[in-house]
């Protein structure tokens, strides 16, 4: 009788992890944001690998580039090499009636989002529509991995930099922002950091949104953040992380490199 007992237990538990262990083993969110240049090959295997390897679909979303269709194939010949199993083109900016719908079809459809390079700004012309913008913020809620580089880095933020500023000023007023994807609350991402000199415009904005953790990524460098906590930098050089500290001009500032991680808890302020 405790034989039968035990066994029933048993098959009671393998039918409970069976039904249940997809939802446990359910992938949390995974943003992958390249500084620009080159694409660090770690962080699209990486990308690759969490949209599904070779059951991937991956969404390529041009609106910010000039030349959407080359950004495309370049773009989708890189995510070919790494065995990924399909990439879609995103429908030309800006969108139709029936092209809108067609977008709002692939993001159901995909298993990972790229954002090409460009000018951010096109990305959020045609997120003005406010029910793609939420579709979006959806589907990296729900797990689907997202990645970009240069302007499509700058989108992830909430503010986002425009691009507008003038370097030589420690101003954050004039530094050009609008409205982002946000995926993570509270987090400015600069990108072409230390290549291009961009420490001014985002210690302003630091100055200007206390709040706000600065994260700058160079050239040939991404990170990999996993459940909105925890970055690591793959590429070639450093990523700088700042923010205010008690709202004042005094900063805790860290520079990674390749390969270091660090839990983005460390660096926020208890409110």
């Amino acid at each position: 009788m405790y034989r039968i007992k035990h066994f029933c237990l048993l098959f009671v538990i393998v039918v409970l992890l069976a039904v249940f262990s997809p939802v446990l083993c359910r992938k949390g969110q995974f943003l992958v944001v390249i500084g620009g240049g080159e694409r660090p090959r770690p962080a699209m295997e990486a990308f690759v690998a969490r949209a599904g390897g070779e059951k991937a679909k991956i969404l390529v979303i041009t609106w910010a580039s000039g030349v959407p269709d080359e950004s495309f194939e370049a773009i989708k010949s890189e995510l070919m090499s790494l065995r990924a199993g399909a990439a879609m083109q995103s429908p030309k900016a800006p969108l139709t009636s029936g092209s809108r719908e067609q977008f709002v079809t692939m993001l159901n459809e995909s298993t990972g989002v790229f954002f090409s390079g460009g000018d951010q700004n096109r990305i959020m012309d045609v997120l003005a529509d406010e029910r793609l913008l939420q579709l979006l913020k959806e589907k990296y809620a729900s797990g689907t991995p997202f990645a970009g580089t240069s302007a499509g880095a700058a989108v992830m933020s909430d503010p986002m930099l425009t691009g507008d500023a003038d370097l030589r000023l420690l101003d954050g007023e004039k530094v050009g922002i609008r409205k982002g994807l946000g995926l993570i609350e509270d987090v400015i991402f600069d990108q072409h950091f230390l290549v291009r000199q961009r420490h001014n415009r985002l210690f302003g904005l630091l100055i200007r949104f206390p709040d706000a953790l600065g994260i700058g990524i160079d050239e040939d460098t991404a990170v990999l953040i996993e459940d909105n906590r925890r970055l690591t930098v793959v590429g070639k050089t450093f990523v700088m992380i700042a923010f205010s500290k008690n709202k004042s001009r005094f900063f805790n500032v860290m520079f990674l490199g390749p390969g270091e991680s660090v839990y983005l808890s460390k660096f926020r302020r208890k409110r």
